[in-house]
């Protein structure tokens, strides 16, 4: 059989078939979880749901949760969902695994789920916590923007100094 393996995902592709692994859908990461995954996925979409307006998605191998901006994401595997959360501050509590700085303002926290009764307080609240972020660090953003355009001060401009005067360095 004449063909090429995929460099994403590794699926054997014959020639003339059509594939595009990058579209990939919710319901293909979670086909094949178990029982108490599948019921630890319904609880933890049901209450990111219920946190407002958002866009729920899947993106290559991951379910993202975004406002403007991806708040939380979560990874699909064999034996747990990967949780990564943003929030503004390093969480130390036995659940979070791992913390990496991902921005200025920003804290990616990793949590491993593999049961429905995890995905309560504190993880529901830390998954508030990185909805309302979002919503507050969009709007103040927009705010600080707003109020540099309306007093004519570019942002990150180098050779404006604070008097707006070009600097001659």
């Amino acid at each position: 059989m004449t063909g090429r393996e995929c460099h994403h995902c590794k699926q054997w592709i014959a020639e003339g078939e059509t594939h595009d692994c990058w579209t990939t859908t919710e319901a293909a990461l979670t086909r094949n979880l178990s029982g108490d995954l599948r019921d630890s996925w319904d609880r933890l979409r049901e209450t990111a749901a219920s946190f407002g307006d958002q866009r729920i998605y899947a993106s290559h191998k991951s379910i993202m949760f975004s406002r403007q901006s991806c708040y939380f994401f979560v990874r699909p595997k064999k034996s747990s969902l990967e949780l990564c959360f943003f929030v503004g501050r390093t969480l130390k509590a036995p659940q979070v695994r791992r913390v990496e700085r991902v921005s200025k303002s920003k804290l990616a926290h990793f949590i491993s789920i593999t049961h429905r009764d995890e995905v309560e307080a504190p993880i529901t609240d830390w998954l508030r916590e990185a909805y309302q972020l979002s919503d507050e660090s969009l709007t103040s953003d927009h705010a600080k923007r707003a109020s540099n355009l309306e007093r004519g001060i570019a942002l990150k401009d180098p050779k404006r100094s604070e008097a707006g005067e070009v600097s001659s360095t």
